[in-house]
């Protein structure tokens, strides 16, 4: 159904255009909104966002129509407009096509040929909505998936490439945000989703300053994966830049409380699967790493007290020399046999 704006002083022309448009009013095809002039238009405008096509006189009193034209792209730039005036000479004309007018109709209406108008008019705003449509689930996929992952999908090595997995050596990191799971049984989901937000900015951002890549977000948590030259120790520095970025950040006041953010990080190394994990059949597959580094990982984390960055004996044995690190004791550990020697990563 296709929403249209009358904006006319003459108050006979809304029981005529009633009248002359009742199959398509009635077919649900066509909905009518009136105005009196330009700036009841713009009310009109406020109260309906959803109007497709303004069809407007000229000669009317508090606001003309020409006037009316300046102020459409501000109140809303997809809406179209068609003049309906008496006023036809070739400078009213010119005027109103170069304020944006899209067609002009000349009074006595002939409304035949007002209806053709406002079905090309209306089509046209159709295939703008749609453009406009399209370009924001572009932005939005952009959201969601990395840039090079959307160049990757165009090309030609994108299908084959599905079922590729590898066995590589990298290092991941899971850090969780403290406490965050009570505070959502207090306060509004909006300040809950808004406050992790923003942590996750920062946690992320020191995240891409090691050239790492953020692998998923899960709940209050974040899996990030390092590969490539010196990973452990980039995905060390990360850890610890999260750690005194996320200790910068002042207490937050909600629902009567001071919550002041505060981290758990786990970091490992080693061999893990890289490939598309998921269901072909619902067509959701998760580019990503899995292995026993990376459940231990998570494991060291869920382990580690708030502000604590544990790695494993192992990382340590190859990191003691560039990071200050104390012993934090063996650990049992879910799906672990054995206690595990742990480290803290202190600076």
């Amino acid at each position: 159904m296709a929403k249209i704006l009358v904006v006319d002083d003459e108050e006979d022309l809304e029981i005529l255009v009633k009248q002359k448009f009742r199959r398509k009013i009635r077919e649900n095809e066509y909905e009518f909104v009136f105005a009196r002039n330009g700036e009841e238009a713009l009310e009109r405008i406020v109260e309906n966002p959803d109007l497709d096509i303004v069809l407007s006189d000229i000669n009317m009193p508090v606001m003309d129509g020409l006037t009316l034209l300046t102020r459409l792209p501000d109140a809303n730039p997809v809406l179209r407009a068609v003049v309906v005036s008496a006023y036809g000479d070739m400078q009213n004309i010119r005027t109103a096509m170069n304020r944006g007018a899209f067609d002009f109709v000349f009074k006595p209406v002939d409304f035949d040929d007002l209806d053709l108008t406002m079905e090309k008019t209306i089509q046209h705003v159709r295939q703008t909505q749609d453009t406009l449509r399209a370009i924001k689930e572009n932005n939005i996929l952009k959201m969601y998936v990395d840039e090079n992952v959307l160049n990757f999908m165009g090309s030609k090595e994108f299908e084959t490439s599905l079922l590729k997995n590898e066995l590589m050596e990298a290092s991941v990191i899971f850090i969780d945000v403290c406490g965050f799971t009570a505070l959502t049984e207090k306060v509004t989901p909006n300040e809950v989703v808004n406050l992790l937000n923003s942590l996750f900015d920062t946690i992320v951002k020191e995240i891409i300053g090691q050239g790492g890549h953020v692998d998923k977000f899960m709940g209050d948590a974040v899996m990030a994966v390092f590969r490539g030259d010196y990973h452990q120790d980039r995905a060390i520095d990360s850890a610890l830049a999260i750690k005194h970025a996320v200790a910068k950040i002042e207490g937050v006041e909600l629902a009567g409380m001071t919550y002041k953010p505060e981290i758990s990080i786990g970091v490992n190394s080693g061999e893990m699967v890289s490939g598309n994990i998921g269901s072909a059949s619902l067509k959701r597959l998760d580019y990503t790493v899995i292995g026993d580094v990376v459940n231990l990982t998570q494991r060291l984390q869920s382990a580690a007290k708030p502000g604590q960055i544990l790695i494993t004996d192992a990382v340590y044995q190859t990191a003691k020399e560039s990071f200050k690190c104390v012993a934090n004791g063996e650990l049992h550990l879910k799906n672990k046999a054995l206690p595990v020697n742990t480290y803290e990563v202190v600076e």
